[in-house]
C-alpha cells in the first residue's frame, strides 16, 4: 500500500522543531489474546535516518501501521511531528510520505499517469505545477525513461521506485519506508541509499524499515531493534554499536586448551573455528572481562599465542545478540 501525504503551507507542526518527529508511549496492539506490541516508547529525532530493525513477527510493521493511523492501538499515544494521532491526523498527515506493504497502482496505466491521477486527487496540491513536480519525483528515483510504461508490466524493483516518487511528489517533513530497497539490484539499493541520505540532508526525518542490516548500517543516524513485540534497544546508531559487547578472537593451534579457559570465564558464545589462513581461532563475547586479563589467563594455561583480536559488534552482530535469531527476510 503506497500512502502519500502533501505538505500543508503554514502547517503548525511545522514551527515545532524541537518536538521529536515520532514519539510513542506505551504503545500497545493485541490481535486476540496475542500481543503484537508491547509498550513501545519510539523517540524518533527530527532529521534522523533512523532504521527500525526486527525479525519475521517482531511488531516492527504493525508499530508502522499505528504510527500512521492506518489499526489503531488498544492502548498507548502516539505523536508525529508534535502532534497526535489519530486526533490531529488531518493537520499532520500531509507532511507525511509513507511507503508501506509495497505500492498499490492502477495497472493498466503508466507510472506517470498513476503519479498524474494521484496528484489530481489530491486536494491541497498547486495544478500549476504538477508536471515539474512529477518529473522531478521520476527522475529523482531513476524512472524518467520508463514513465510512460504501463505499471503492469513494472518489475518489483521499478514498482517499489514508483511508491517511492509517488511519496515524493512534495516536500515532506518525515518519511516512512517500508522496505524501501524491496526487489533493487545493487545499484538501485546504492541509488535509494544515496537519496535517503541526501533527504535528510535536506532535514527531512526518515524512517527505514530494512532487512538489509550492512545498508542500513551505512545510512542510519540512530535505530531501533525489536523483537517478540518490544523494543530491546533504541538510540543513536554509535551509541547503540557501543553498548555491544565486543568480542575476541583467539589465535592458537592449541584450542581446547583455549576453549577452557574462555569457559572457565563465564565467556557466552564460545566458537571455535578457523581463520583465513586456516589456524585454528577460538572466539566468544568478551561480556564485562577485561581483554588484557583474558590473554593473559590463555598464556598462563600453556596455549601457544599467536594472535588476540578484539572486535567491536556490527549492526548484524547485535542484532543476532539481541534478538538471539538471523533476520528472517519475510514479514
Amino acid at each position: 500500500m503506497s500512502l502519500a501525504s502533501r505538505a500543508v503551507t503554514g502547517s503548525p507542526t511545522g514551527s515545532q522543531t524541537g518536538t521529536p518527529a515520532i514519539r510513542t508511549r506505551a504503545l500497545t496492539r493485541r490481535f486476540g489474546s496475542q500481543v503484537a506490541v508491547s509498550s513501545v516508547d519510539l523517540d524518533v529525532p527530527r532529521g534522523a535516518v533512523y532504521g527500525f530493525l526486527g525479525p519475521n513477527g517482531s511488531g516492527k510493521t504493525t508499530t508502522i501501521r499505528m504510527l500512521l493511523g492506518l489499526i489503531a492501538p488498544d492502548s498507548g499515544d502516539v505523536e508525529l511531528l508534535g502532534q497526535a494521532v489519530p486526533e490531529r491526523s488531518r493537520d499532520v498527515l500531509p507532511l507525511v510520505g509513507a511507503l508501506i506493504e509495497g505500492p498499490a497502482f492502477h495497472p493498466y496505466l503508466s507510472g506517470l499517469d498513476n503519479l498524474r491521477r494521484l496528484d489530481r486527487s489530491d486536494a491541497t496540491a498547486d495544478p500549476g505545477s504538477s508536471r515539474s513536480r512529477i518529473d522531478a519525483a521520476l527522475g529523482r528515483v531513476g524512472l524518467t525513461n520508463a514513465a510512460r510504461k504501463r505499471y503492469r508490466n513494472y518489475s518489483l524493483g521499478m514498482k517499489q521506485r514508483l511508491g517511492l516518487a509517488a511519496a515524493l511528489l512534495q516536500p515532506r517533513e518525515l518519511l516512512v519506508l517500508d522496505e524501501p530497497t524491496n526487489g533493487l539490484d545493487p545499484q538501485g539499493t546504492r541509488e535509494v541509499r544515496h537519496l535517503i541520505a541526501d533527504l535528510a540532508a535536506d532535514g527531512t526525518t526518515v524512517l527505514i524499515s530494512s532487512h538489509l542490516l550492512a545498508e542500513v548500517q551505512q545510512v542510519a543516524t540512530h535505530v531501533g531493534i525489536m523483537a517478540g513485540g518490544e523494543l530491546l534497544r533504541q538510540g543513536p546508531l554509535e551509541d547503540v554499536l557501543a553498548d555491544g559487547a565486543p568480542r575476541i578472537t583467539v589465535t592458537s593451534p592449541d584450542e581446547d586448551v583455549v576453549r577452557g579457559v574462555l569457559v572457565g570465564f563465564g565467556l557466552q558464545d564460545v566458537r571455535a573455528g578457523r581463520d583465513d589462513h586456516g589456524e585454528p581461532v577460538v572466539s566468544a563475547v568478551l561480556g564485562t572481562e577485561r581483554a588484557e586479563t583474558v590473554s593473559a589467563a590463555v598464556v598462563a594455561a600453556g596455549a601457544r599465542l599467536r594472535g588476540f583480536a578484539v572486535e567491536r559488534l556490527d549492526l548484524e552482530d547485535l542484532f543476532v545478540t539481541l534478538t538471539g535469531e538471523g533476520f528472517d527476510v519475510r514479514r
